[in-house]
């Protein structure tokens, strides 16, 4: 069995038909997984995307070896550099900043980035690595994320976005902050325009005396007089 496996692993990393299509179609699944979860959230990337990138990377590795193979010449790691820098551009498209000052994005174009090195790792036939990997950046992502949100909830220092009638309101708010020892580490205005009137939002950067729940702390900002809105950044 062990010899059977061996024997198996070598063909599989050699250079022809059936390695090339194991390779690709490797990438395809890999990519995918990764894909599924991003998409299963309603991110700007999804299966599809995850999935063309990481069989792309996988082609162009394959695509280094050919040239390699077949012609003599070229650097296999070449090309692979390039998809490394230039899967730049997606990521970018992935991320934005809202008007309440919250980046979002940002995992899913590092996943993306991600995706494409997998993909470069199976077109080279580093198996083991690309199929370590997604597992472990789909564990981060799943299991991982409940961890943080959980420490996040509770942990001492808070942002969240508020918006205001008035500004007189917004010094009442930042008395009462004070008046329950809450310190203000930043704070930014801006106003905007509403059918209604104006209103004033404001992003918040606080810090606790001790660990409190952040949901609990939102529903009594909730019920201050003067606060049209209120949510956690996070």
């Amino acid at each position: 069995m062990i010899d059977f496996l061996t024997r198996a692993d070598e063909y599989l990393r050699d250079f022809n038909m059936v390695s090339i299509l194991f390779r690709l179609v490797l990438a395809m699944v890999l990519g995918g997984i990764l894909g599924m979860e991003r998409g299963r959230k309603r991110r700007p990337a999804g299966f599809r995307t995850y999935m063309t990138v990481c069989v792309a990377s996988a082609l162009v590795m394959t695509t280094s070896q050919y040239m390699m193979n077949y012609f003599g010449t070229g650097d296999p790691a070449r090309l692979g550099a390039q998809v490394i820098s230039g899967i730049g551009f997606l990521g970018a498209g992935t991320i934005i900043v809202t008007g309440r000052s919250q980046v979002k994005g940002l995992t899913t174009a590092a996943c993306l980035w991600a995706s494409a090195c997998i993909g470069l790792a199976v077109g080279i036939g580093f198996y083991q690595g690309a199929i370590i990997c997604t597992i472990l950046i789909y564990l981060g992502m799943t299991v991982m994320h409940r961890i943080e949100w959980s420490m996040l909830s509770k942990a001492r220092v808070m942002d969240f976005f508020a918006e205001f009638s008035s500004m007189q309101d917004v010094g009442r708010f930042i008395q009462m902050l004070r008046d329950h020892n809450i310190t203000i580490s930043d704070i930014q205005v801006n106003r905007r325009e509403q059918n209604h009137g104006d209103l004033i939002g404001v992003v918040f950067n606080v810090k606790m005396e001790h660990p409190t729940s952040h949901s609990k702390m939102i529903e009594m900002f909730s019920g201050f007089d003067g606060i049209q809105f209120v949510e956690e950044i996070m």
